[in-house]
């Protein structure tokens, strides 16, 4: 039986970020992931200026900026009309923020950067094939077992993390609800080498309205030059996956998007349901979640892994505190507290927002959203305001001031 001070149930980003900063506070972790090695499928990849201020305290910056491609522009377009609505610069931010842009950088590049750092922490363990199957906990300490390659096998530590996604073993193990609901359509991905900025004249990051079919376009820097383009769709709750991921459907959406003579070439693609839900509670005694496990979202804005990375900073902090510095462990209930506010007050209000920007079938409604954008776009002081929002900036300067009430 392996003992550590804490384990950490997932071994994607969020959860190797929880591993290295305890680990390089000398505190003994061990982190279980159900794969045999880190994944490589093109998910998440926004990661807005708020997280890059947290990313930088970690001293990984650099990295990410350079395995990244940086944006310093998003667009609205209406797709009806073919018209660029609004260009938001996040130029409007250089004095709030050290990090005045947004860095596409797909999450499996944060894994390796972190597991890298974390091969060098004598305090750290990383396991790959294994599956956690059960959680058992007390006021002093948790149990994990898990099946590994070398079968069943028992894991204790005095905390555990559960960054195990939206199926969280952890959570469900624990008896936390996952409160919310279900998007009706699916989100369709593709990613095209296709270049939409020099013959579409779009930025690197690009949200298109229409009433019937709303549109995300991104550029992500891939494996490098010229990078991909990543385009994301609503996708009929009806249809069969198979059709909706065949060549056929593909290339006729691609199409009727952006016309052009000859096909895409199709790099990726992919069809996943869609939620907006949150845990009942981030801590309960000494099982706390972060990431997917503790909060989902819709994609549209680029919510979900940043919210995730602040997680496991806000949570990592306070827990080294607890374990290092001899803190109460009421701490993990601002955790619980700070973080559930943020992801019910800002992210899931947020996200919902953005998509109903974008889909908005009423004529009227159509308009008065475009003209705001419009207007936000070109007033610097309502630039500014509603780039604070989208930045997360605003969100994690009100998360710092939740306190528990009779603290």
């Amino acid at each position: 039986m392996l003992k550590s001070q804490v384990v950490i149930s997932g071994g994607g980003p969020v959860g190797l970020i929880c591993a290295y900063a305890l680990a390089r506070r000398g505190i003994t972790v061990t982190v279980l992931d159900q794969n045999n090695e880190l994944q490589d499928d093109p998910r998440a990849a926004t990661t807005h200026p708020a997280t890059l201020e947290v990313l930088d305290t970690l001293g990984v910056i650099d990295q990410v900026i350079e395995q990244g491609l940086v944006a310093e522009q998003f667009e609205f377009w209406d797709r009806p009309t073919g018209e660029k609505v609004a260009t938001f610069d996040h130029a409007a931010l250089a004095d709030d923020t050290e990090f005045p842009f947004v860095v596409q950088c797909e999450q499996f590049k944060l894994a390796k950067i972190f597991l890298a750092k974390l091969q060098r922490e004598a305090s750290a363990t990383v396991l790959f094939d294994h599956d956690v199957t059960g959680v058992s906990h007390t006021a002093d300490g948790v149990t994990v077992t898990a099946n590994t390659p070398d079968g069943k096998k028992t894991f204790e530590a005095e905390w555990l993390i559960g960054a195990d996604g939206g199926r969280s073993v952890v959570r469900k193990s624990a008896g936390i609800g996952f409160e919310g609901f279900t998007w009706p359509e699916r989100f369709l991905v593709l990613s095209t080498p296709f270049d939409f900025q020099a013959e579409r004249g779009m930025s690197f990051r690009n949200y298109i309205a229409d009433p019937d079919e709303w549109c995300n376009c991104f550029k992500v820097a891939a494996d490098g030059p010229p990078g991909l383009w990543r385009l994301v769709f609503p996708a009929d709750p009806e249809a069969d996956e198979v059709a909706l991921l065949a060549d056929e459907f593909v290339q006729a959406q691609m199409q009727k998007f952006f016309k052009r003579s000859s096909d895409y070439d199709i790099v990726h693609r992919n069809l996943y349901n869609v939620h907006q839900r949150v845990a009942a509670t981030f801590r309960l005694g000494r099982v706390l979640l972060a990431g997917d496990s503790a909060h989902v979202n819709n994609s549209i804005g680029g919510m979900g892994l940043n919210g995730g990375i602040q997680d496991a900073v806000n949570l990592t902090d306070k827990l080294a505190a607890v374990i290092v510095d001899g803190e109460d462990e009421r701490l993990m209930d601002l955790y619980d507290k700070q973080r559930r506010t943020f992801a019910v007050e800002f992210v899931q209000e947020q996200t919902i927002a953005n998509k109903k920007r974008l889909e908005a079938t009423d004529p009227e409604a159509r308009s008065t959203n475009m003209q705001n954008l419009r207007d936000m776009a070109g007033d610097p002081v309502k630039a500014r305001n509603f780039l604070l929002g989208a930045s997360m900036i605003a969100a994690m300067r009100r998360n710092a001031e939740v306190m528990l009430e009779d603290a």
